[in-house]
C-alpha cells in the first residue's frame, strides 16, 4: 500500500484537529500542509507506528518545532472554538487528542513524547480549566440513593450546583419545568417503573441540554436502530470516568434553539 493510500483516510481528521489546536481553519491548514511537505521532502520521516498514530505524531512534531509560528487566528471561531483556545497549548494538545480524536493515553503518549503519567496530569488539568469555566446547574435522574449520592458528591466537587435529584420519569419533568438545568445525568430505570430515556426525549423536548446516562443497561440506548447518546457510562462506573464525561459534554456542547 502506497503512502497515500495508507495516509489518505486521515487526513480530514487531522485536519480537524488542527483546526482545533490553532483556533482557525486556514492556520490548521497550513500546518497539515507543512508536515506533509517535510514528508515528502526527505526532512521528515514516519515513525514505526500505525499510520495514524505516525501522521498525528509527524504533526505534532511540526507544529512543536515551529513554535506556532504559523497561527494567526481570524477570531471568529465558533464559541466550542473560543473555549479551546483559552485552554493553554500544552493541555489543549493532550485533551483534543483523547476528547475530540479518540486517541487513548498511551497513543497520546506516543503522539506527544510524554509519558502515561503526564499525559493524565496534563487533561486533569484541562479538565479543571473547563469545569471552572463552564460551572452549571445538573439535575440527576437517579432512583438509587446510595449511587445519587455518589454522583451528587461528583457533581459538586467539579464547581457545579444541584437543582434536583429526581427518582421517577415525572419528578425529572417536573424539575425541569422548576429550575432549568445545564446538564442532565440520567439513568434509565428508574423508581416507579418509569424510563429514563422517556424522561430524557420529554426533557429534550423543551430544552437543548447535553445529557450524560449512567445505568447498568448500556444496551438499552446502544441498539444501533436511532441515534444514540454520545455520553454513556455503564455502572458500577469510576468516578474519573463521570468527571470526563462531565467536562466533555459541558465543552462541546451548544445550545441550539429548540421549535416551539
Amino acid at each position: 500500500m502506497s503512502l497515500v493510500e495508507q495516509l489518505g483516510p486521515h487526513l480530514p481528521y487531522l485536519r480537524r484537529y488542527a483546526r482545533a489546536l490553532t483556533g482557525d481553519q486556514r492556520s490548521g491548514d497550513l500546518y497539515v500542509k507543512a508536515a506533509l511537505q517535510a514528508l515528502a521532502a526527505g526532512e521528515a520521516e514516519l515513525a514505526d507506528l500505525p499510520p495514524r498514530l505516525a501522521l498525528y505524531q509527524l504533526f505534532q512534531a511540526i507544529w512543536g518545532a515551529t513554535g506556532a509560528k504559523l497561527e494567526n487566528s481570524s477570531g471568529t471561531g465558533d464559541r466550542i472554538t473560543e473555549r479551546v483556545m483559552r485552554i493553554p497549548p500544552v493541555h489543549r494538545q493532550a485533551f483534543l487528542l483523547t476528547a475530540l480524536e479518540g486517541f487513548s493515553i498511551d497513543e497520546v503518549g506516543q503522539i506527544l513524547g510524554e509519558k502515561p503519567e503526564t499525559v493524565r496530569a496534563l487533561i486533569s488539568q484541562a479538565q479543571s480549566d473547563i469545569e471552572t469555566e463552564l460551572a452549571t446547574q445538573v439535575l440527576i435522574i437517579e432512583d438509587e440513593p446510595v449511587i445519587a449520592a455518589d454522583i451528587e458528591a461528583l457533581v459538586r466537587d467539579l464547581g457545579h450546583n444541584i437543582t434536583a435529584v429526581a427518582t421517577t420519569r415525572r419528578e425529572a419533568v417536573a424539575a425541569v419545568k422548576a429550575h432549568k438545568p445545564g446538564l442532565v445525568l440520567a439513568d434509565i430505570q428508574l423508581a416507579d417503573g418509569s424510563s429514563g430515556i422517556d424522561a430524557v426525549n420529554d426533557i429534550l423536548k423543551g430544552h437543548d441540554v447535553p445529557v450524560i446516562f449512567i445505568t447498568a443497561f448500556p444496551e438499552r440506548l446502544l441498539t444501533g436502530e436511532k441515534p444514540e447518546p454520545a455520553f454513556l457510562i455503564t455502572k458500577p462506573f469510576q468516578p474519573e470516568t463521570v468527571k470526563a464525561a462531565i467536562g466533555q459534554a459541558l465543552f462541546f456542547h451548544v445550545e441550539r434553539p429548540v421549535a416551539a
